[in-house]
C-alpha cells in the first residue's frame, strides 16, 4: 500500500487502562476507500481500538495518523475539526429516543454547521433515503425495529459527509436476512460516498462478504497477531487461533 493510498496509520499503539496493558505494538495501515474490520476473540480489545481511533480513549503509547497527520498529537481545536470527518455508529444505534429520526440526523447539522433550517430538512430526507428510510422522518426509534433503527443510527452518522466511518458490531441483534441488508446498505454508501469503513465485528458472513482486510488482535499475546484478507487469513492463518477463528462455522460464512 503507498503512502498515498493509505488513509489511516496506526503506529506503534498500546492500549492500556492505568498500569493493566490491553494491546500493545501495534502497526497497521488502512487504505483508502476499503473496509477493513477489527477482529478476535472476546475481551481482546477492539472496541477499545475504535475508541482510540475517534479520540474517546488516548494511547499510552505511539499515534494515530489520518491522511499523514497526527490524530493522536492534534491540538483541541484542529483535533475538533477531524473528528468532524468521521461518522460513527454503535452497537444499539444510540439514537435519542426523544426525538424524531429526522431530528436524531439533524442534530449534527444543527451543531456543526449555519445551514438554514431549509436546508437540513432536505438533507435529512437524502440522508433518511440514502438508508431506505425515505418518508420516516416523523418517527420516533421505538415505532420501527431494530434494523430500521441501526439504519438511523447511520444515516446521522453520514450527516456530516465523513470521510471514515467507524461501525462497531453493526449487526449485533440482528437476524441473519437484516444483518445481510445492513452488509449491503455498508457496501452501498462506501461506493456513493467514497468513505473508508472501519467495522468491529465477529460475524463471519459479514467479514467474508464486504471486509477488504482484517486485523486480527489476540487476546494471549496482547498484540496484533494478522494483518490480510479474510481469505488469507482463512487458508494460511499464522497461528492456530486465527485459524479457528476464520474456519468456525465455515461452510455457512463463505460465499456460495
Amino acid at each position: 500500500m503507498s503512502a498515498a493510498d493509505t488513509h489511516i496509520q496506526v503506529r506503534g499503539l498500546t492500549m492500556a487502562y492505568g498500569s493493566r496493558v490491553i494491546m500493545q505494538g501495534l502497526d497497521f495501515g488502512i487504505a483508502r476507500g476499503g473496509v477493513t474490520a477489527i477482529v478476535g476473540g472476546s475481551g481482546c480489545g477492539k472496541s477499545t481500538l475504535l475508541r482510540h481511533m475517534i479520540g474517546l480513549l488516548e494511547p499510552a503509547k505511539g499515534e494515530i495518523l489520518y491522511n499523514g497527520e497526527s490524530f493522536t498529537a492534534a491540538g483541541t481545536l484542529r483535533r475538533a475539526e477531524m473528528l468532524r470527518r468521521f461518522g460513527v455508529t454503535y452497537q444499539q444505534g444510540a439514537l435519542w429516543s426523544s426525538m424524531t429520526l429526522g431530528e436524531n440526523v439533524a442534530l449534527p447539522l444543527e451543531q456543526y454547521t449555519k445551514l438554514s433550517a431549509q436546508d437540513i430538512r432536505r438533507i435529512v430526507q437524502l440522508k433518511l433515503a440514502l438508508v431506505g428510510l425515505a418518508g420516516f422522518e416523523d418517527y420516533a426509534p421505538s415505532d420501527i425495529s431494530g434494523g430500521m433503527r441501526k439504519r438511523a443510527a447511520l444515516a446521522r452518522a453520514l450527516a456530516l459527509d465523513p470521510e471514515v466511518l467507524f461501525f462497531d458490531e453493526p449487526s449485533a441483534g440482528l437476524d441473519p436476512i437484516s444483518s445481510r441488508r445492513l452488509d449491503e446498505l455498508i457496501l452501498q454508501v462506501r461506493d456513493s460516498t467514497g468513505a473508508t469503513i472501519i467495522i468491529v465485528t465477529h460475524e463471519l458472513p459479514s467479514i467474508y462478504a464486504i471486509v477488504d482486510q482484517c486485523v486480527f488482535l489476540d487476546a494471549e499475546t496482547r498484540t496484533m497477531a494478522a494483518v490480510g484478507s479474510p481469505a488469507e487469513l482463512r487458508d494460511n492463518p499464522p497461528s492456530d487461533t486465527i485459524g479457528r477463528f476464520f474456519r468456525r462455522d465455515a461452510e455457512e460464512a463463505q460465499p456460495a
